[in-house]
């Protein structure tokens, strides 16, 4: 690997482990979801974030580098967290929410990539139409969260029957 691919490869790498950790996310929210449009939903967004990490990864090895395989600890520490509190609470409104924060995390790190002036045209043209992807459906997961339907559960679970 070259000196010049090794920024490059450093901030893909960072991106690969947040979508791993996205899709991780999504796909734990997808079994746990009690209602089927969400567990699709969850389901589609976890394949989605596996595909942006691959085509990551293909870069990271094209540009001579050894691509990250792996989420972060912190997230996963954050899921079994989150695990916890569903399953005491049973509340979809949660672990929407869950869903839309670790969203915000992934957003924020595309955002910063994007704005890396020390990447190469390539790499941030690659960056770029990962994102596209990345905030397609991020988009949707807000619209579910202030859908009527999105509402209804966060109602009932501030005004319990």
């Amino acid at each position: 690997m070259s000196n010049a691919n090794r920024h490059d490869i450093h901030v893909l790498n960072n991106l690969i482990q947040t979508s791993i950790d996205s899709a991780d996310g999504y796909r734990e929210a997808s079994t746990e979801a009690d209602n089927p449009r969400r567990r699709d939903l969850f389901g589609r967004r976890s394949f989605e974030r596996r595909q942006v990490a691959e085509e990551l990864q293909s870069t990271v090895r094209a540009l001579g580098g050894d691509p990250t395989a792996d989420g972060s600890i912190l997230a996963k520490a954050q899921r079994a967290f989150a695990d916890v509190k569903h399953a005491l609470m049973r509340d979809d409104a949660g672990m929407i929410g869950a869903v839309e924060t670790a969203e915000e995390t992934l957003r924020a790190r595309f955002e910063k990539a994007l704005e890396d002036s020390q990447i190469s045209a390539t790499t941030r043209e690659t960056i770029r139409r990962a994102w596209t992807r990345v905030e397609s459906g991020g988009d949707e997961l807000h619209g579910l969260r202030h859908s009527p339907e999105g509402r209804r559960d966060a109602d009932s679970r501030l005004y319990p029957h």
